[in-house]
């Protein structure tokens, strides 16, 4: 695993340590710089952040540890409202991966794909998914090494909070095991009707469903036998 720890005020986050039940999955709708995204969140008073940010190489950059937390869920109580449940602090109950993504595309020509900023995005990292993602088909593609790196972290925090990874295809939208606390992987769609990240790159979905927790076979012992053997009679009546 391929960590580089970065300066981070410790201003920009909670440091409070709190229980982790959940992770969420982010991309960070920006270039490939991950440290610059913990630069660019320190330039804010929002406590917006997630402890880790991957670049396209796989390079995971940590701000502050993943027992400590900051907002990278932007809740609203109405979300909950609509699902008929309680408001939770999910960002403080969970840990957030941002990748560096522009997420989806435009295509403005034969080969020709922009971003929201109108940047042009290079044909090979350009990514057609079978089924339109909330009205996009075409997407700044997520990097092997990326993809990668999200399972090491997953496969780390699994081990050291026990949260499992057990993958659910309600997790592309408002998920209501995801607002109600229940321990898991999600992306932010699961929480925010209005977001689009993680969208389902099926390398990504590929790499979740290889996690899902596999339940061991229990194969029946025939059972062992409470009745005594008869033993033979002589044809003689004992006394």
């Amino acid at each position: 695993m391929n960590i580089k720890q970065v300066t981070f005020g410790a201003a920009h986050y909670i440091n409070e340590e709190t229980p982790k039940k959940q992770i969420y999955l982010h991309h960070t709708a920006g270039n490939d710089n991950a440290e610059g995204v913990f630069k660019y969140w320190e330039q804010t008073r929002d406590r917006v952040a997630t402890c880790v940010v991957i670049d396209s190489k796989g390079l995971i950059a940590q701000g502050f540890s993943s027992t400590k937390w900051a907002y990278h869920l932007g809740l609203k109580t109405n979300t909950f409202n609509n699902q008929g449940l309680a408001f939770q602090p999910l960002d403080k109950l969970s840990i957030g991966i941002e990748i560096c993504n522009w997420g989806f595309l435009k295509e403005v020509g034969k080969g020709k794909y922009v971003n929201y900023v109108n940047r042009e995005v290079p044909l090979d990292q350009v990514i057609k998914l079978d089924t339109p993602f909330k009205g996009h088909q075409f997407w700044h593609n997520y990097t092997d090494a990326q993809i990668e790196a999200v399972k090491e972290l997953l496969l780390l925090w699994n081990d050291r909070y026990k949260i499992p990874l057990d993958y659910n295809d309600d997790i592309w939208g408002i998920c209501s095991r995801a607002l109600s606390a229940q321990p898991g992987v999600y992306t932010h769609n699961s929480v925010r009707k209005d977001k689009t990240d993680v969208y389902p790159h099926p390398g990504l979905i590929e790499m979740l469903k290889s996690l899902t927790a596999k339940k061991p076979v229990v194969v029946a012992k025939p059972k062992a036998s409470t009745k005594q053997p008869k033993a033979k009679s002589s044809g003689k009546s004992k006394k």
